[in-house]
């Protein structure tokens, strides 16, 4: 049923002048959603209140609840889906909705509560249906969508990542928004995450990384104060884009993180000298954006200048982990590679403090859409790196849209890995035999048969007269027996 809603709800939307694209119908179906879970949050809240003969308070006036504007009850219990509709529905959503939600990040206690995520959210957003009556029709079909149980949240929160992965595959910059969930979870699996230290994605996009890590944590039979540990003080992160802020946002919420501790700001904007030790985390994992160049000002705030974005994140992943920290970080495979000085200058710097024990090379294809190849680094902060195991996965197969990377691609990789266990497609390389210049880490397989080298085109020619002549010939011989 889910599933179908969402199809209808994108119908409508495409229809609808205001919402021109895939990343439109997501943001729309993202604050309708968010007011449909805070109602249904605010009923469980309520019936809990109830259960322990406590009073509950609201947090959403009478007014502006979900029940009285968008599916108010008729008196046989029925919801009047007309009760607001068309310009009246239009004026009541953009000029007392959204400013009265808006007004929350003011008003709340503190940044990691509910109230505070709903005035971020509604300040950095607006509704852009233009028709009042398009408008009413998605309020009624997702009026019908329930949060209540945890089979229902799973399946919500199912639909909602392939939501995400529908709009990366659309392209503008598809990539920054959906990093392939098999291979973050895959990562999470390397870096194991475990309950009491804090994971952190300082370029967070629909975050991914931190659903699966909560996924990967929330095991059966955790304590109530294990439960508040990972709803509270385990998970966080930073996004620069508004959209993305948005559905990272509300992923982590359907995923169930009740106030994810996601900031909306630009993480390249802090100078990494001003990280102090209670700003560190225990684990990093990300997926900095492709091919992005920062402003010169934004490069003062690291000590090995480059324009490139993925670079400058590396640098502030490093200094943010603390000592003994993990991290498995995404980043294009020239990293390994570039002769330029920024690029030489962090790889010695990221061997020399950390120890990359771990690299995974990732066939074209893996980001639809991306063009690029790319690596995952994994290492951990505080000793120098003596060896680094490499794992080139190889397919029988090319990636795309239609053929995905999936889980059992990743398998040898995830059980090679747990021995550093040399193979055909893994070997491990002494750090004091790369070149202690240029800290070259490029991936070359030891293990792949050499390829016979290519004939120049001379000789090519000259075997081409050859066989021409022989042919002749032969040719020659056939008409004189004739």
């Amino acid at each position: 049923m889910f599933e179908q809603t969402f199809k209808n709800i994108d119908d409508i939307l495409h229809k609808d002048a205001g919402c021109g694209s895939e990343l439109d119908y997501i943001e729309q179906t993202s604050w309708i959603l968010f007011l449909k879970y805070l109602d249904d949050l605010e009923k469980d809240r309520a019936t809990a209140a109830e259960l322990t003969g406590k009073d509950y308070t609201p947090i959403i006036n009478r007014e502006y609840q979900w029940s009285v504007w968008a599916a108010p009850k008729l008196a046989d219990g029925k919801i009047d889906y007309n009760a607001l509709t068309g310009d009246d529905l239009l004026d009541f959503v953009n000029n007392k909705l959204f400013p009265y939600l808006k007004q929350f990040r003011l008003s709340a206690e503190s940044a990691d509560t509910i109230e505070y995520k709903i005035g971020e959210i509604f300040s950095e957003l607006k509704n852009r249906l233009q028709s009042g009556y398009n408008l009413r029709e998605v309020i009624n079909l997702i009026d019908e969508l329930r949060f209540r149980t945890h089979a229902e949240k799973h399946e919500m929160s199912h639909l909602y990542e392939d939501k995400i992965k529908n709009m990366g595959n659309a392209g503008r910059n598809g990539g920054e928004y959906y990093t392939p969930r098999p291979l973050i979870t895959t990562i999470v699996k390397v870096v194991d995450p475990k309950i009491g230290e804090t994971v952190y994605d300082g370029a967070s996009g629909s975050a991914g990384f931190l659903c699966e890590a909560f996924a990967y944590m929330n095991k059966p039979g955790l304590s109530s104060k294990d439960w508040e540990t990972l709803q509270k003080r385990t998970f966080y992160g930073k996004e620069k884009k508004s959209l993305a802020y948005i559905i990272g946002t509300m992923n982590m919420i359907l995923h169930g993180v009740e106030a994810p501790n996601i900031v909306h700001t630009n993480t390249l904007a802090e100078n990494i000298a001003d990280i102090q030790e209670k700003d560190r985390y225990d684990v990093v994992l990300a997926n900095p954006p492709f091919g992005g160049k920062e402003r010169a000002e934004v490069q003062q705030n690291f000590p090995i200048k480059t324009g490139e974005t993925a670079s400058l994140f590396l640098q502030h992943f490093i200094k943010i982990l603390r000592a003994g920290g993990r991290a498995g970080i995404v980043i294009k495979n020239t990293f390994l590679s570039n002769t330029d000085n920024a690029s030489i200058a962090l790889r010695k710097e990221l061997l020399q403090n950390c120890n990359l024990h771990t690299v995974l090379d990732l066939p074209g294809g893996t980001f639809t859409g991306a063009g690029v190849k790319t690596v995952v680094l994994f290492f951990e902060k505080g000793k120098p790196t003596q060896k680094t195991w490499f794992y080139q996965l190889n397919l029988d197969r090319n990636l795309g849209k239609t053929n995905p990377l999936n889980e059992k691609d990743l398998a040898e990789f995830v059980e090679l890995q747990k021995t550093f266990a040399d193979s055909e497609n893994s070997w491990t390389v002494n750090i004091n035999d790369i070149d202690q210049n240029t800290f070259d880490l490029s991936v070359k397989n030891p293990n792949t048969p050499e390829a016979p080298p290519l004939r120049k085109p001379q000789e090519i020619l000259e075997e081409m007269k050859a066989l021409d002549k022989e042919s002749a010939e032969l040719l020659n011989s056939i008409l004189e027996l004739i």
